[in-house]
């Protein structure tokens, strides 16, 4: 007699469940009462109310009540130098309401007389949510708002990227806890509207892996016209396809990305066209940034008084540094043994423009956190960067209040440690980089291929044969592509 499955166990997959599967998660839960147990089938049999994504939920509105609490301070006191260094509370909403023009009601690019150094849809987003203010005119109380609402809104920009990640880690959604709980989330979260393009970034790479190409493009192209880094997901998708020779998922995902960054940018640009380059003019004039590797040089040899980079060179080096970095990703790419999964290499990518790049603020830190929940969801790993993203964090504060304001001596910090934090959170990121590509050349450490998976979020490049590798170890073949057998 065939043997049926119960109905509530049809079409479920068992899921990864990290106590059993991570480590230090699995120790963790000693406290607990231990891991959860081997007749225990996740995924097979409905959790009642409380589903992984509900849960993830309530995570993430945790966690963004509790970044609130960090902005505590400022949003008693306001956000005045250096006390807002100080208090580590800093927040750009505030001082962009008050000097670009937003308490008066003129709207970003499209208004004339102040320069809004973000791209187009940050624009359309600062003006919208400053419309949501009441009152007119500025005020301690109508800046507070602003911040409110800027904050609730990207709360739900974070849930939203925490459901796409769990959606995007098929049998592993409990890896977006990471987004979820994310430390560097709850500190710098609420800075800049960098959660923005995180959230479309997420759900691209989601409907990616679902092979949406299209809308995937479309959400690519939203989040470029938010941020700077989301095309570097392209970068990755290239390198998939060189591998597997599957070319038409880059063309319509980039295709239709271009066409939604030209479709938010072109009303700007026609209706303001100073006002819509002046982010590219800023993003490219600008000298090394806080917290740059060239920023902490320049302060090295001015306290050895050697002669600095100037703006010149530093984007000259910054440049090569990055265009080396993305060389060796792609030898990485093509000649490891077994294609390399999708996240990984989007993390390669933009951890190594995060590395390189002439500046580095500290929002930087969320847009590598998705895609490390899902190249390498290691708990310890995570927890150990983020701690030390978090020391970097306060030292970015602690060296602003001295060098902005001429603050308290007591609440200063040297040169010196600021850039040993800097050099430490540089540190982390490489080490992170180096766990990824060891990953990559031996699977068997990898946390998703060691569960039988090939790439969940690699859409249609997943389970693809390779068509085209190199092959650096035979001199015959040596920097030649070779070709696979046609049964590969």
């Amino acid at each position: 007699m065939q043997e049926t499955q119960p109905p509530e166990r049809r079409g479920r997959l068992r899921l990864v469940v990290p106590s059993r599967s991570d480590v230090l998660l699995r120790n963790f839960t000693e406290l607990v009462g231990g891991p959860l147990g081997s007749k225990a089938a996740p995924g097979m049999v409905s959790p009642g109310a409380f589903t992984v994504e509900r849960v993830l939920v309530i995570l993430t509105v945790v966690a963004a009540l509790a970044g609130i609490l960090v902005k505590g301070y400022c949003r008693a006191n306001g956000w005045e130098s250096p006390t807002q260094f100080y208090a580590t509370c800093y927040s750009d909403f505030p001082e962009l309401f008050r000097n670009r023009g937003l308490a008066e009601g003129q709207f970003p690019i499209l208004g004339g007389g102040t320069a809004f150094e973000y791209p187009a849809l940050i624009a359309l987003i600062a003006g919208i949510t400053a419309w949501l203010v009441p009152g007119a005119g500025l005020s301690d109380v109508r800046v507070l708002a602003y911040f409110d609402i800027n904050a609730v809104l990207l709360a739900a920009a974070t849930v939203v990227a925490v459901l796409a990640t769990a959606r995007t880690a098929g049998r592993r959604p409990w890896d977006a806890a990471m987004v979820a709980l994310a430390p560097g989330i709850v500190l710098a979260g609420t800075i800049n509207w960098d959660l923005w393009a995180l959230a479309l970034v997420a759900v691209g790479m989601y409907l990616f892996s679902r092979e949406r190409l299209v809308l995937a493009g479309v959400f690519i192209g939203l989040a470029t016209a938010a941020q700077v880094y989301p095309p570097l997901i392209l970068v990755a998708i290239l390198l998939l396809s060189l591998r597997t020779g599957r070319f038409q998922p880059l063309l319509k995902t980039a295709g239709s990305a271009a066409l939604c960054w030209f479709a938010v940018n072109l009303p700007f640009a026609l209706a303001n066209p100073a006002g819509w380059a002046y982010y590219f003019q800023y993003s490219a004039d600008r000298d090394a940034g806080y917290s740059s590797p060239w920023f902490a040089v320049n302060l090295l040899l001015q306290r050895t008084r050697g002669q600095e980079l100037s703006a010149a060179t530093v984007d000259v080096l910054s440049s090569g540094f990055f265009v080396l970095a993305c060389v060796l990703i792609a030898l990485v790419a093509l000649t490891a043994p077994t294609r390399p999964r999708l996240a990984q290499l989007a993390f390669l990518i933009v951890a190594a423009f995060i590395l390189t790049n002439k500046v580095y603020s500290p929002q930087f830190v969320v847009w590598l956190i998705p895609l490390l929940a899902l190249a390498r969801p290691r708990w310890r790993d995570f927890l150990v960067w983020q701690g030390i993203e978090g020391l970097h964090w306060a030292a970015v504060w602690m060296y602003l209040g001295q060098v902005t304001s001429a603050g308290s001596s007591q609440h200063n910090l040297d040169m010196p440690y600021y850039v040993l934090a800097v050099a430490a959170h540089m540190t982390a990121v490489a080490y992170l980089m180096a766990r990824v590509t060891w990953d990559i050349y031996d699977p068997n450490y990898d946390p998703i291929r060691r569960h039988h998976l090939d790439d969940p979020h690699g859409g249609p490049f997943a389970g693809a044969p390779d068509r085209f590798r190199l092959d650096l170890l035979h001199p015959k073949n040596s920097l030649l592509f070779r070709k696979a057998p046609p049964h590969a």
